[in-house]
């Protein structure tokens, strides 16, 4: 195992100086240049430009400067905004928490209603409430995020009138109602629709795939076994058939499990959300390569070692899962 885990680790290492090497590269081969977003801003002069060239060491060329944002990288440097002079660090620490906050309660969510939901729609295959589940599954997975968020915000906030207040009965967007003190019920009403949004199309694929193999595993000869031998079905689903199950919701999560960084790009622009989908797309339309690659380096990290997690995950759900066998042989255990 830890032979397995040195080496994927190893791999993930080169596998993410590639990644920079090209996200580097094409981010400053978009035409206009880095320090585009600034010129258009404040309508600098030419000579203003070239110092300002100067002062971000633009005039080199592009592997000099790979070179330099890279050995930054390593001693713990991100440099810093070319719009708000501020370190890089500090302005994705301002956003991490809501982006967290925002995507652990989903991810809660999903994951307590995917389960229970999967599960009975496998065990009643063919049911109405498996016909019902299923459909809704499909609907789910069709609607974009952006436009079921905008459904949302027509019908809550610019249809729907609370009774009591007279006011619209969701809020627009935002993590509070500005200018008032801490109130519990007044957060969960700004999280009931970005959280609804995300969720509808989590629980699709999530409550689609746990189904699926479920009932891959529920006609196995080991489960009609076990039901032989005078289990309870009880056990027989919660200890053979969800747990050998889980193998594709892991692989899922995993990949999910950086959106927790990363946050939802259209939520949260929809519904106002200062988190870090938000900052990536502000930072994307003023040109603020510092913080864009950061934030893509980031959430690259993210993905490979949350691929090596699930890898490592599925030896302790399944002991017959043998990793160092399948990456000698070439192979992928997991992805």
């Amino acid at each position: 195992m830890i032979r397995y885990i040195v080496r994927r680790l190893l791999q993930a290492g080169v596998t993410l100086l590639l990644i920079s090497i090209c996200i580097f590269f094409m981010l400053n081969a978009a035409p206009g240049g880095p320090i585009y977003g600034l010129v258009m801003q404040q309508k600098l002069s030419a000579e203003k430009v070239e110092q300002l060239k100067e002062e971000y060491g633009l005039n080199e060329s592009i592997p000099i400067r790979y070179v330099k944002w890279l050995i930054h990288v390593i001693r713990g440097d991100l440099g810093y905004s070319f719009i708000t002079k501020r370190q890089v660090m500090n302005e994705i620490l301002d956003r991490l928490g809501n982006t967290i906050y925002l995507m652990l309660i989903t991810f809660i969510i999903v994951i307590g209603i995917s389960i229970p939901i999967s599960a009975t729609s496998a065990l009643k295959q063919y049911s109405t409430f498996d016909i019902i589940v299923t459909n809704i599954a499909y609907m789910g997975q069709a609607m974009p995020q952006f436009w079921l968020g905008i459904i949302f915000l027509r019908v809550f906030y610019g249809t729907l009138i609370n009774p009591f207040t007279g006011e619209p009965l969701l809020p627009s967007g935002g993590m509070y109602t500005l200018g008032e003190s801490f109130n519990i019920i007044d957060r969960i009403m700004h999280l009931i629709l970005p959280v609804s949004t995300l969720a509808i199309t989590w629980i699709s694929w999530y409550s689609r795939f746990l189904r699926s193999s479920m009932l891959e595993i529920i006609h196995q000869d080991y489960i009609t076994t076990a039901r032989a031998k005078g289990l309870s079905e009880h056990v027989v689903i919660f200890r053979h058939v969800l747990k050998n199950a889980m193998f594709p919701l892991i692989t899922l999560v995993a990949l999910d499990l950086p959106y927790l960084f990363g946050g939802a790009l259209y939520v949260e622009i929809i519904f106002s959300w200062p988190g870090m989908g938000r900052l990536f797309y502000e930072s994307a339309t003023q040109r603020d390569y510092p913080v864009l690659m950061a934030i893509l380096m980031i959430i690259s990290l993210l993905f490979t070692f949350c691929n090596i997690l699930a890898d490592i995950t599925y030896v302790y759900i399944d002991p017959r899962v043998n990793l160092e066998k399948d990456s000698s042989q070439g192979g992928n255990s997991c992805v």
